[in-house]
């Protein structure tokens, strides 16, 4: 189909849901802006997509800052920007609060999930809506979690982090909704990338781990189609596990029987 966006710039464009969003993109005539920490992997996609690539580190307020505006100055106005990269370690030995083990062993865990989870899309917004205000609207979507609905056992840093995405997602369609600025936040269960440890283009979406595939593990491409389908369709809330909302149901109606039941599904997926 022909798109009505021209220009997207998606970070952690290199592998899983951000390449993949990239490809469809790039099938509805849109020019695709690779972005991601890992330099050679942007290249490598781009170059098959006759796209961009930037290497970016998301969490850096004046990398992402200096990336708007080289896209802007050299590519084109940014009609849609996805802030899609991301990072989870799981808990330490220590519990909930564990501290090391970041994207460095030296990194506190709970910052290095702040930084890429949460922040990355603040500096995205910060420098992209003064200039999407401007010319009268522009498109912001945010890749979170179904965690930042509900939880990710074992994964305290990375479900707190996907909860203040998704209000500060939230808090971007109350605020500048009426300004033309649509905005869409993305939560996923288990989807097929090296976050769960399946490879780039594996054929099977079997295994996953800490009961990811309880409820089946979307290829990447199943994901990014329903992205861009909902983006078309101007949805904030893209569930691309439908079955998240009836969880969410269950969680907001009794949430001291829902811990209850998470504490029990711990257990099992625990041994």
């Amino acid at each position: 189909m022909t798109s009505p966006i021209r220009t997207a710039v998606v970070t952690g464009g290199g592998h899983g849901i951000g390449r993949a969003l990239c490809r469809r993109l790039h099938e509805d005539g849109v020019t695709a802006v690779v972005v991601d920490i890992d330099a050679a992997a942007a290249k490598t996609v781009a170059s098959s997509l006759d796209g961009h690539a930037f290497a970016l580190d998301a969490s850096a307020e004046i990398a992402v800052k200096d990336l708007i505006e080289k896209v802007e100055a050299e590519i084109g106005a940014i009609d849609l920007f996805v802030s899609n990269a991301g990072v989870g370690f799981g808990d330490g030995e220590e519990g909930a609060a564990s501290k090391g083990g970041g994207i460095r062993s030296t990194d506190d865990r709970w910052d290095a999930c702040w930084r890429v989870n949460v922040m990355a899309h603040v500096y995205a917004a910060r420098y992209l809506l003064p200039r999407m205000i401007a010319r009268g609207g522009g498109y912001i979507a945010s890749v979170a979690s179904a965690a930042g609905l509900l939880s990710q056992i074992d994964d305290a840093a990375y479900s707190a982090t996907k909860h203040a995405a998704v209000a500060f997602a939230e808090s971007l369609a109350i605020t500048h909704g009426e300004q033309g600025i649509n905005v869409s936040v993305v939560c996923p269960q288990a989807v097929a990338t090296r976050m769960i440890g399946i490879e780039d283009d594996s054929v099977s979406t079997g295994g996953g781990f800490g009961g990811n595939d309880v409820d089946g593990i979307l290829s990447a491409k199943q994901v990014a189609d329903c992205i861009v389908d909902g983006i078309y369709e101007k949805t904030f809330l893209i569930l691309p596990h439908p079955q998240v909302v009836n969880y969410v149901q269950r969680k907001a109606s009794d949430r001291d029987r829902w811990i209850t039941g998470m504490q029990r599904f711990r257990r099992r997926i625990g041994g």
